[in-house]
């Protein structure tokens, strides 16, 4: 079984659960947290975050799915420490999501704003996210999943 680690940034949350279609990356990203093929990293204030942005009135979000979707991300997630970076973001709030992900080895930080982010290999968007796990859960090319060569007759 394949571990996979990610910080999922709040505006992932309200794009999977605004959405009407269950094939959007947002979805399909949420619904693989709830199978636990992803392990979410969360502290404290990511968990205040998500709870302030996702009560707003103008979401309309009903108060089941919010501690729904919390409780999942606390039942099956790590409550991790942020590691101290020295980046500067265009807004200062992001930073805790950046050096959550920086706490736990080969985590990710799965955000629709990697504009706001620094390029690193580990901040992806939900749509590289599913494409990350996908190639984890294929198998590898190589000699060993090579078709056995036919010879002919010597």
């Amino acid at each position: 079984m394949i571990k996979i680690y990610a910080v999922i940034d709040t505006n992932v949350l309200v794009s999977a659960l605004l959405s009407r279609f269950k094939n959007t990356s947002t979805v399909q990203l949420l619904q693989l947290l709830i199978l636990g093929d992803i392990t979410p990293i969360y502290n404290d204030e990511i968990m205040e975050e998500y709870h302030n942005v996702l009560t707003r009135p103008k979401f309309g979000f009903p108060d089941t799915i919010i501690d729904e979707t919390l409780e999942v991300i606390k039942r099956y997630g790590i409550n991790s420490s942020r590691k101290e970076s020295n980046e500067v973001l265009p807004d200062p709030k992001d930073i805790v999501f950046y050096e959550v992900a920086l706490s736990i080895d080969d985590s990710y930080l799965v955000t629709g704003n990697t504009k706001h982010f620094p390029k690193k290999p580990f901040v992806v968007t939900p749509a590289e996210m599913l494409q990350i796990i996908h190639e984890m859960k294929s198998p590898k090319s190589g000699l060993l999943s090579e078709p056995t060569a036919k010879y002919g007759n010597r």
